[in-house]
This record gives C-alpha cells, sequence and structure tokens, in this order.
C-alpha cells in the first residue's frame, strides 16, 4: 500500500486534534445502493486520493465492490459475512484509529465509526441505523455530502467546533 501524505492537521476546538492519513468506507448503503456506486461518489474520492488513503471495507453483499474498484488503487477488503462489525473495527484500530476517518451507515460500521478519530454516518436512500447515527461525530445527508466535508476542511471545523 502506497502511504500518501496525511491531511494538514486541525486542532477544532473543543473536539481535539484531527491529523488524518486514511479514509475508511463501507460501500453499500454508504458508496453504493444496491451494489452501484452512487453518481458524483468516483469523482470525490479521486480527489481525496490525492491527500489521504482511501480503503473500502465490506461483506460486498451484490459482489460488485472489486470491479467497480479495480484500477483506482484504494485498498478494497471484503469481510465475512458474520462479525462483520468486529472486522471492521480491527481494519481501523490496524491502521491506528488516530489517522481515520470513517462513513458508514449500517449497524455493522458503528464500531469502527466509534474507533475512529472522525466518524461520519450517512442517511440515504437505503436508510441508517440509529445506532450508526449515534455512533458517530456527524451525520451527513449523504455520501457527497460526507465527502465535501473532507474536501472543504473549514465545513468540517465549522460542524464539530464547541
Amino acid at each position: 500500500m502506497f502511504l500518501r501524505p496525511p491531511m494538514p492537521d486541525y486542532d477544532i476546538p473543543g473536539f481535539g486534534l484531527l491529523s488524518l492519513a486514511h479514509l475508511v468506507l463501507d460501500f453499500n448503503g454508504t458508496l453504493a445502493l444496491d451494489g452501484e456506486l452512487l453518481p458524483g461518489v468516483s469523482e470525490r474520492l479521486a480527489e481525496l486520493a490525492r491527500r489521504l488513503n482511501i480503503h473500502i471495507i465490506t461483506a460486498d453483499t451484490f459482489g460488485t465492490v472489486a470491479g467497480i474498484f479495480r484500477y483506482t488503487g484504494y485498498d478494497v477488503h471484503v469481510i465475512g459475512k458474520g462479525g462483520e462489525g468486529a472486522a471492521k473495527a480491527a481494519y481501523v484500530r490496524e491502521l491506528g484509529t488516530e489517522s481515520c476517518a470513517c462513513v458508514g451507515n449500517g449497524r455493522n460500521d458503528v464500531p469502527m465509526l466509534g474507533e475512529a478519530a472522525l466518524g461520519m454516518a450517512v442517511l440515504q436512500e437505503e436508510g441508517a441505523a440509529s445506532a450508526a447515527l449515534a455512533a458517530a461525530d456527524i451525520v451527513a445527508p449523504d455520501i457527497n455530502a460526507a465527502l465535501d466535508l473532507l474536501l472543504r476542511p473549514k465545513r468540517l471545523i465549522a460542524t464539530l467546533r464547541e
């Protein structure tokens, strides 16, 4: 895995220091609906990949993740069904929780959202587990809005500051 230089550090009043190097994303319900990548996601991920290491972690319910991200250079991890939440949290711990931002929507995303330096939940067509909303530092109306917070950090700071 090629490690990119981390995003600049952001000292957010009342929240703390964010020094992100990794973006860990759930796939189905977060980046995709019914196994198909949502519009606008590809372009935003490409822009973020210049500043962060992109990781997609999924049980891949529809079997499409490998084909979609085949030529991107992103780290795609397909995990077995059962124990998905624990597997996602373990992956974030392996990367280093203090350097990870995570985005998800499901109950199996709750552990990684809680582990990450920045947990973001998205609420879109598939819905979101209430536990994911509670575990997140930020709730965004959709994946593009969540990714835009990372692309435009002043929005992130405005949302998180005390």
